[in-house]
């Protein structure tokens, strides 16, 4: 009986751990791009940060894209960063606190991820050595830091969470939210499916382990910061309330396959922010597919020019009343 429990608990570990991150490395992105920029390092809100710009050009609406679970900046790829580039945006791409060539946590160790995660069940607190208010902090202050007033705030899985808090906390420095394949972290929302939950297991043993570890270094994970990361999640705990504060026009994306954070987790995330849409992708599960991508980038690129139109109208608008009230 033990046994089996400590295997049922070493699954939902595992489970959690790759919630946001394991499909995401089975692609091969080629990164050749994003590295001809280089990666800067400034010091933000008690940490450094290392960050790229992509685009830069002062005249260009800024986009800032947030990426989820232990993944550093490289993990987006060069045809999602490409095609929003050409889209006509400056981009701001940075390493989470954590991982990459931004400060890391390693000194404070690693959670006992099972007795954080009986904590969370009980609604006890949970040991972190930061949260996703902590890391939407850092993004904030590296726009500031940039001279970034405001931005389209993009993000995936655990950078969604990250861009979701944002959304809700900055709401100045927002000028629209996209969130991908990501959660509210509500307590009534699905856990992984027993397939992804096997799917884990396959990579949790044996060589399959140390494969999987090299190969998600390879794609520019930080294994060892996913448990501290994962930490800050459960510390946040459910987010409906922030969520549901939302003013920003909001994108919500999912796959309709995605296993480890089932498209309920989307659907409640839209539902939560008045107005937003919501749109499921055929093809596409925890993951950003090749095949995919064209239309990912395609709605991106649509949305962010819809909120652009809506601010240039508005301004000329403002423009025009300053005319017609100004004196003869």
């Amino acid at each position: 009986g033990l046994f089996n429990k400590d295997r049922i608990m070493k699954t939902i570990i595992l489970t959690l751990l790759f919630i946001l991150a394991a499909p995401l490395v089975s692609a091969e992105y080629s990164r050749t791009y994003i590295e001809s920029h280089p990666l800067q390092t400034v010091a933000v809100n008690g940490i450094d940060m290392a960050y790229r710009v992509v685009g830069e050009d002062p005249d260009r609406p800024k986009v800032v894209i947030i990426m989820g679970l232990g993944g550093s900046n490289v993990v987006w790829g060069d045809t999602l960063v490409k095609g929003l580039v050409e889209g006509g945006y400056e981009l701001l791409m940075f390493d989470n606190r954590d991982v990459g060539g931004s400060t890391r946590f390693d000194d404070w160790g690693q959670p006992t991820i099972w007795l954080q995660l009986i904590k969370q069940k009980l609604g006890l607190p949970v040991n972190a050595p930061y949260t996703l208010s902590d890391m939407a902090a850092d993004t904030v202050a590296l726009m500031d830091r940039l001279g970034y007033q405001d931005a389209h705030i993009i993000g995936t899985s655990m950078g969604g969470m990250i861009a979701q808090v944002v959304a809700a906390e900055y709401p100045q420095h927002t000028r629209s939210l996209i969130s991908i394949m990501s959660s509210t972290g509500a307590r009534h929302l699905p856990w992984p499916t027993q397939r992804a939950e096997g799917n884990l297991r396959d990579l949790a043993e044996g060589d399959a382990a140390a494969e999987r570890d090299a190969m998600m270094r390879a794609r520019g994970f930080y294994p060892e910061s996913m448990p501290r990361q994962l930490m800050a999640v459960f510390k946040s705990g459910d987010r409906s309330e922030d969520v549901a504060s939302i003013q920003a026009s909001t994108l919500v994306m999912h796959g309709v396959d995605d296993t480890l954070v089932p498209p309920p987790h989307g659907v409640h995330t839209a539902e939560l922010i008045q107005g937003s849409e919501f749109v499921l992708l055929e093809e596409m599960g925890h993951n950003m597919p090749e095949n995919v991508l064209p239309e990912l980038i395609s709605r991106m690129r649509g949305h962010m020019d819809k909120v652009e139109g809506k601010q240039a109208k508005a301004a000329r608008a403002d423009e025009s009343v300053k005319v017609t009230q100004a004196p003869s």
